[in-house]
């Protein structure tokens, strides 16, 4: 394994570690999804240019476009969040009540 996917690699698993082991406001686990996305979004593009090929260069894209819409979704959440609950912390939310 070289030095470049051992970074990135594990750049991914500490956004996981992160995101299942700190899970105290909704804002550090979008954080940690953030850095994951990011850590995945540079592999890909690094992989697209490692292979050189037309076909592998849409993908580091379309996960940029994807974790946008995850982002946008992840902010609105914690809006209403914030809004409805007045904190942002996870232990406050109850997920069976409507």
């Amino acid at each position: 394994m070289t030095p470049v996917h051992f970074s990135f690699s594990s750049a991914f698993i500490l956004g996981l570690m992160g995101l299942a082991f700190h899970r105290t406001h909704l804002l550090s686990a979008l954080l940690c999804l953030e850095g994951m996305m990011l850590s995945l979004f540079i592999a890909l593009a690094l992989w697209a240019l490692q292979f050189e090929s037309m076909s592998f260069s849409a993908a580091p894209m379309m996960l940029l476009a994807f974790s946008a819409c995850e982002a946008s979704t992840g902010l609105a959440l914690l809006v209403a969040t914030a809004r409805t609950h007045g904190t942002d912390r996870l232990q406050n939310l109850n997920l069976l009540q409507c």
